[in-house]
């Protein structure tokens, strides 16, 4: 079973996009953990958003917009003079530095049908649900480098940067907007952990503490090699001394042999 926060939260997705002003909101941590991460950032769909402007003889699709908060606000505009959507890559705008850039389109979400929200609660159903509600900005790790690869690119962002997010409704057939959203309030992607910063469970030692734990090491093993290479040669003496002590005997006896035999 679907457990009732989640309920209550899509039922109510599209009274809170007309409270925050329609404009893209960051999911809500139940449903997309560790979000943002270092270089995505998990928006929800625009359910119920756009519905007053669709026309039922027409089709009409979403597009997404992503922009750096460090841009200018001059350059925000996502359309043309003639109000055709733009169609500026990541490469062209810098990765949203100089400008918006289309990073994703989608169909309209069906706000008068909608995945059922019991299958959220099914382990082996519960992606595919979320995939229809959520979209992930930054999932494509390989369409800037793919020569062949064609359609709309959605590459990783940049760590530690501010973006804001638009969705703009577009006549298919005419190819113009119908409709667009605010652009969504700043939202920062993580930053990466220094070294000395890292949590090293267990213990949450500090890098620092790793680096001359490891030097400690290798002393030891240092002291360890010195230690058995002098055990190695105190146990190889008895045996030269006694070899010697064996020479000297012998040498002895022919010394005592000798005057004997002169005698004879």
């Amino acid at each position: 079973m679907c457990s009732p926060w989640v309920v209550l939260a899509f039922c109510c997705l599209g009274q809170l996009y007309a409270d925050q002003g329609l404009k893209p909101q960051i999911a809500a941590p139940q449903l997309a953990t560790n979000n943002p991460t270092l270089t995505t950032v998990a928006l929800e769909k625009p359910f119920c958003m756009f519905d007053s402007s669709l026309h039922p003889n027409k089709s009409y699709v979403v597009y997404l917009y992503v922009m750096k908060e460090s841009a200018n606000a001059i350059s925000s505009l996502v359309t043309d003079n003639n109000g055709k959507p733009l169609n500026s890559t990541f490469q062209q705008t810098s990765g949203g530095q100089t400008g918006p850039y289309k990073a994703a389109l989608f169909n309209v979400p069906n706000c008068a049908s909608p995945p059922k929200l019991a299958d959220v609660g099914d382990v082996n159903r519960a992606s595919d649900v979320l995939k229809q509600y959520l979209f992930r900005v930054g999932d494509d790790g390989t369409c800037l480098y793919d020569p062949n690869f064609l359609a709309v690119c959605n590459p990783p962002l940049s760590p530690d940067t501010t973006y804001r997010f638009k969705y703009v409704l577009v006549d298919s057939t005419e190819g113009i907007m119908k409709e667009q959203t605010l652009w969504s309030d700043p939202i920062k992607t993580r930053r990466v952990k220094l070294p000395l910063k890292i949590d090293t469970w267990p213990g949450q030692r500090s890098g620092g503490m790793i680096v001359i734990t490891s030097v400690l090491s290798v002393l030891v093993f240092l002291l360890l090699a010195g230690f058995l290479a002098s055990v190695s040669s105190v146990v190889m003496r008895p045996e030269d001394s006694s070899a010697v002590t064996k020479h000297t005997s012998q040498t002895i006896q022919q010394s005592e042999l000798t005057p004997q035999l002169i005698s004879e």
